[in-house]
């Protein structure tokens, strides 16, 4: 058995707005990041599969409202949500992926349900809608996916007619006077999505990523996070690896999927691959954000080019580690 068991997970990356961020908004933060942890802990603790722990972690996180995924999910230019999600199986390849959903629940859930249950991989609109109804998955009406925050940053960004990556909004509005306490990494300068990578007992590694995607965004775009090899990818051979960014840099990077392919063809380890897609090559096309990785050996690496990346891991046994800021 495996005793480097360990979870990895991140809730988007961005500018930061540490000026003003309250105390109890940022502890808000570190608790939800905590608690997500403990949960996915828990699962690999009680002997559960590193694809269990993921699904876990990120539908919590999808129901917290303070990230940019199921509840809590950004506005399309047309004042709707739009939802996607993937997750990979690295024991056998297998992956799964939804697409533009707007009353799953759960974008995670029936991406799983997609893995285990489809000779397919991805979903999309209708047709993965009515796939997860098929599934049995909880539907939502649209007004689940609504908070004020989100709503306000949609507004903002429709008066300045642009699309604008979740934690990169905040700082917008309190450019516009906006008395509500403000995120740690700023709504409107943030990149949206959540994810999760573990490594279970048995040696295994699963990963799993979910968005609303960006704010103001068209109807029917569609970013890295559905995108297996973009925004999730996994391999037991290699590694686990759930992105967060600016999408289309991320999708032209095959981001993903390329810090295992240089685990395997250059011979590098986790730290020196992941660093160098996020460090190196991603920002050669202006591409923002970060990742969390883990290999098969229970490395872990969070790194970002962005201010800040809401982030945590946990090992079975230890107190979990959470942090915002770099």
């Amino acid at each position: 058995m495996n005793t480097n068991a360990v979870i990895a997970i991140h809730g988007g990356a961005g500018t930061i707005l540490r000026a003003s961020m309250s105390a109890s908004a940022e502890a808000d933060y570190h608790a939800a990041l905590h608690a997500v942890l403990s949960a996915g802990q828990r699962v690999l603790a009680d002997g559960g599969s590193a694809l269990d722990a993921v699904s876990e972690a990120v539908r919590l996180l999808e129901d917290c409202p303070l990230f940019n995924a199921g509840r809590g999910a950004v506005y399309t230019a047309a004042g709707t949500h739009e939802l996607d999600a993937a997750i990979m199986d690295g024991s056998t390849l297998d992956a799964g992926a939804i697409c533009c959903v707007t009353r799953v629940r759960n974008p995670i859930l029936a991406a799983r349900r997609v893995l285990e249950r489809s000779e397919h991989v991805l979903f999309t609109g209708e047709g993965a809608e009515a796939f997860a109804a098929a599934q049995g998955l909880e539907f939502v009406e649209p007004e689940y996916f609504h908070t004020e925050a989100r709503h306000r940053q949609w507004q903002l960004a429709r008066g300045q007619q642009r699309a604008m990556l979740d934690h990169d909004g905040a700082t917008l509005a309190s450019k516009n006077d906006d008395p509500t306490p403000h995120e740690p990494i700023d709504p409107n300068r943030k990149f949206g999505t959540v994810g999760a990578v573990a490594l279970d007992q048995r040696g295994h590694v699963a990963a799993a990523t979910s968005t609303g995607g960006v704010t103001n965004k068209q109807v029917g775009r569609v970013g890295d996070t559905p995108l297996i090899g973009a925004g999730c990818y996994a391999d037991d051979a290699t590694c686990a690896v759930s992105t967060t960014g600016s999408g289309e840099m991320f999708m032209r990077m095959v981001a993903a999927y390329d810090v295992a392919a240089q685990m395997a063809y250059r011979n590098v380890s986790l730290e020196e691959a992941a660093h160098d897609v996020v460090m190196n090559r991603l920002p050669k096309i202006d591409g923002r954000g970060g990742l969390v990785a883990v290999d098969a050996r229970g490395n872990v690496t969070l790194p970002f080019n962005t201010e800040g990346m809401y982030r945590g891991f946990a090992r079975i046994g230890e107190t979990p580690v959470t942090a915002i800021y770099r």
